[in-house]
């Protein structure tokens, strides 16, 4: 069956979080090696990422999440999605004020703070096929993450594609019927 809809994870996949984890481990009041090594220890432990300041021995900060770091591959993907006749959405474990920003690009959004569930919850997968408007096995759902983006894609019934950036995306691997990208400007080609 044939892929009608795209839907993207957020963090890592549309955006870089490289600048917000910064911010972030400064609000905290630990240096950013610091907290890149304590995010590193949550992925080996198969723990979530909050879990990072409880490893740590500090209070979790206040959010500071913004949209000002676009990868460069991500728009020009978009653009040429919508040109082949894809419906392009997206929706991730962010804040709802994330949506406005996504809107101005996208078909479609939702939020995990909108919906009030959050990735890896089948419920969330749910809401995303209602999102994408499709039966789940017309969806690609696209992620940096096996265990939040790819592994609930596919057992939710969608196709499943793993890019291969930030830490989870290097660090976790996909499984064999993931599709499997290194960058944005693969995409269109790799969708069955």
């Amino acid at each position: 069956m044939a892929v009608r809809v795209v839907v993207f994870d957020v963090g890592e996949t549309l955006v870089d979080e490289t600048n917000m984890w910064t911010r972030v481990a400064q609000a905290g009041g630990v240096t950013p090696f610091t907290l890149m090594a304590g995010l590193g220890a949550t992925i080996a432990l198969g723990r979530h990422h909050d879990d990072v300041w409880g490893l740590l021995g500090i209070e979790h900060p206040a959010g500071t999440w913004t949209m000002d770091d676009w990868y460069p591959d991500a728009l020009p993907c978009i653009e040429r999605l919508r040109a082949a006749g894809y419906r392009v959405c997206a929706s991730g474990n962010t804040p709802s004020f994330v949506e406005r920003d996504l809107r101005a690009h996208l078909d479609s959004v939702g939020s995990s703070e909108s919906w009030g569930v959050h990735k890896p919850d089948p419920a969330f997968f749910a809401r995303v096929a209602d999102l994408a408007g499709v039966e789940p096995a017309k969806i690609a759902y696209v992620g940096d993450r096996v265990d939040n983006d790819v592994g609930p894609a596919i057992a939710a019934g969608m196709i499943g594609v793993h890019i291969r950036r930030g830490p989870w995306g290097h660090l976790q691997q996909p499984p064999a019927e993931a599709v499997r990208i290194a960058s944005l400007d693969e995409l269109p080609e790799a969708l069955p």
